[in-house]
Parts: C-alpha cells; sequence; structure tokens
C-alpha cells in the first residue's frame, strides 16, 4: 500500500514539473489572423468561430488551452483559447479578428508575436449569438402612476 502511495505522488510530482516546464517555454514567430468569411463556421473542436470571441488555433495545443500572445512590434498582449488545428503554413498561430485587433497587427496582417500557455484563469469573450441578442428599447422618462383595479373586479 505505501508503494502505491509513493509511486502515485511521485507520478503526480513528475506531472506537475513537466506543466511547469511547459508553461515556461514561449516560441516566436509569425501570426495570422481568420478572414472575416469564416465567421459561424464550425471549428475542428465542434464550437463554431466568431470573429468576436478571443479564440486561435494552434497545431499542438490541446483545445481549450489558453495562450498568451505578446506582439513583439509594439508589446501589446491578449489571453485566447484554442479552439481550432492551423494553421497549416508558415504561421505559428491564426487568431480571431478581435485579438487580432487587440494586438494591432489587422493594418499589416500578420505580426511577429510570442506564443507561451497562460497561467490566467480568465475565459475570452465570446458573444451570443446574432439571433440570441436582443434589440435596444427606448423606455420613457416617465412612468404612469400605478393605479389598482376596483376591488370586486375579476380580471
Amino acid at each position: 500500500m505505501k508503494k502505491r502511495i509513493t509511486m502515485m505522488m511521485l507520478l503526480a510530482a513528475v506531472a506537475s514539473l513537466a506543466l511547469l516546464s511547459q508553461s515556461t517555454v514561449s516560441v516566436k514567430g509569425k501570426a495570422s489572423f481568420y478572414h472575416d468569411k469564416f465567421h459561424g463556421r464550425r471549428t475542428a473542436s465542434g464550437t463554431p468561430y466568431h470573429k468576436d470571441s478571443l479564440t486561435c488555433a494552434h497545431r499542438k495545443y490541446p483545445f481549450g488551452t489558453m495562450l498568451k500572445v505578446r506582439n513583439l512590434g509594439n508589446g501589446k498582449e491578449v489571453i485566447v483559447k484554442v479552439i481550432d488545428r492551423g494553421p497549416f503554413s508558415h504561421y505559428i498561430i491564426d487568431l480571431s479578428r478581435a485579438a487580432a485587433l487587440e494586438l494591432d497587427m489587422v493594418r499589416k496582417g500578420f505580426a511577429n508575436v510570442e506564443v507561451s500557455v497562460s497561467t490566467e484563469g480568465r475565459v475570452p469573450f465570446r458573444p451570443l449569438p446574432d439571433t440570441l441578442r436582443l434589440l435596444p428599447i427606448a423606455l420613457p422618462d416617465t412612468f404612469p402612476a400605478f393605479v389598482p383595479p376596483p376591488i370586486g373586479v375579476l380580471q
């Protein structure tokens, strides 16, 4: 019994060291971003791509991994969630349009970035589908006073 507990603790220690070493690794390369025509299409993880979400495509990281992407040209950072596979070119990561706007790389079309695993627990923004958005309603400045119905009147 003591052998099993010792072995389990040893495995847990090795796994935690592997996670710590993975979180400190950063990769530098070029990033691109999704074209607007992919908005609403299903990604490799099964979730639809939304251009206003802070998401990305990466070749190796598991779906749901939070990555910190830093633009080396201007120092801006964004945290994105891996939901797709790719890019299958010389770029190291494909970003959503919202993430590209955060990094200020939309005009140029690509950026030199540094990608690392994020240790923050913040979940990127994912808006409601367009069909579920509520229309703004104009409310009057004053509401009429509440008048109770007469006693004895059934409604």
